[in-house]
């Protein structure tokens, strides 16, 4: 019923000619459907929040419009710094499957990310949480596909601003943050904004475990105990790309274990493919394939630089990203002249950094939107 709030651009669909299809673009708002959020299963402890299910529109990595969805949460209280911020945050992996997305585990109470998302949603900002393309929406999910995941995030906080009853204004003041997959989106975002989304007033990203180059983080993975993760993103990056076609390349092992990934959640993925090789199955070596060489380096962030200061922090003990990945993204970004805020974690291993680092991220993104000198360490 609420839902009718927004029907008329919902019956129309991103394929329907006329005018009021040539109208729309990207961010607008396809459906806003009011939810409820829990920090816990069994529907307890109810994040006190308004909040709306989104469907949004978006820009796929090859251009092409799409939909997008993603949960919207606004603090209760009035905001007394003007104009309520808005911040999009991106998630860590989830996993391929709808039933994987933030949006679903939110509704849920099983997402452990809201402790974070708790931290922005406590100094009164509106947060935007998107499920990425593919996740939580027809079609497969295009992970680690950066180009599709940075629109996806800047998407997510025009449709923000965009929501009936949100109260929130396109010319708020505008941060981003992630880890791991979100850290990468976050970076996308960074880079994407001045051509993709100029009118957002975007103040700073704060990126953490940031898989800036997926052939060094696929190689890195290979026969350990998290291969899973880089399957996954070799089917993220085929459903992206048609042109890759990674079926025709896969034994028939590949070829269901694949099937199988392209519906599992997080932890599903780890275990079928804990120790695995690609080369165990596949016919041909993917990765160094000339097509695929060339989406991975189209996917590989800091060839372009972010005009809004990045604090980009990363466990010395990471395990599944390589610590040099994140530095030497810090170093590109630190050449090409962007304002660069590094921090190497003591944290001993990827999931310690999202916890030792988050309270830093959201503490200096609050500098952000105060307007207080940004310090740099390039």
């Amino acid at each position: 019923m609420i839902g009718a709030l927004l029907l008329l651009p919902a019956l129309l669909g991103p394929k329907v000619g006329g005018a009021a299809a040539e109208a729309a673009s990207a961010g607008d708002v396809v459906e806003a459907v009011p939810t409820t959020v829990y920090l816990a299963p069994g529907k307890l402890l109810e994040v006190p929040v308004k909040a709306w299910h989104l469907r949004y529109r978006s820009t796929s990595a090859t251009g092409a419009a799409n939909i997008v969805s993603g949960t919207l949460l606004v603090p209760r209280s009035a905001h007394s710094l003007g104009k309520r911020p808005i911040a999009g945050y991106a998630v860590g992996t989830h996993g391929m499957g709808d039933q994987c997305a933030p949006s679903a585990a939110m509704a849920r109470g099983t997402e452990a990310e809201l402790a974070i998302i708790s931290l922005m949603l406590l100094k009164g900002w509106a947060v935007a949480v998107t499920d990425y393309e593919g996740l939580g929406t027809p079609g497969d999910h295009t992970y680690m596909v950066g180009v599709s995941q940075g629109h996806a995030v800047l998407d997510s906080i025009r449709a923000a601003a965009r929501v009936p009853g949100a109260g929130l204004s396109a010319n708020a003041p505008v941060v981003v943050m992630g880890y791991s997959q979100g850290g990468a989106s976050a970076g996308w975002a960074a880079q994407l904004q001045p051509s993709y989304a100029p009118e957002l007033r975007l103040k700073g990203v704060a990126a953490g475990g940031v898989p800036a180059d997926l052939l060094a983080v696929g190689e890195h993975l290979d026969g350990t105990a998290d291969f899973g993760l880089a399957a996954a993103a070799g089917a993220g990056l085929d459903a992206a790309y048609p042109e890759l076609s990674l079926n025709s390349h896969l034994t028939p092992e590949g070829a269901a274990l694949f099937a199988e990934a392209r519906n599992a959640c997080v932890a599903d993925l780890r275990d079928r493919l804990a120790g695995r090789r690609l080369a165990e199955l596949t016919t041909t070596d993917v990765m160094h394939l000339p097509e695929w060489q060339a989406r991975l380096q189209e996917n590989r962030l800091g060839a372009s630089m972010p005009r809004v200061p990045m604090f980009l922090y990363h466990a010395k003990g990471d395990e599944i990203i390589p610590y040099g990945v994140g530095r030497t993204l810090r170093d590109e970004y630190c050449a090409g002249g962007a304002k660069v805020l590094w921090a190497g974690l003591p944290a001993g291993s990827h999931v310690l950094g999202a916890v030792e680092g988050a309270p830093l991220a959201v503490g200096w993104l609050a500098s952000r939107v105060l307007g207080l000198p940004v310090v740099d360490n390039c």
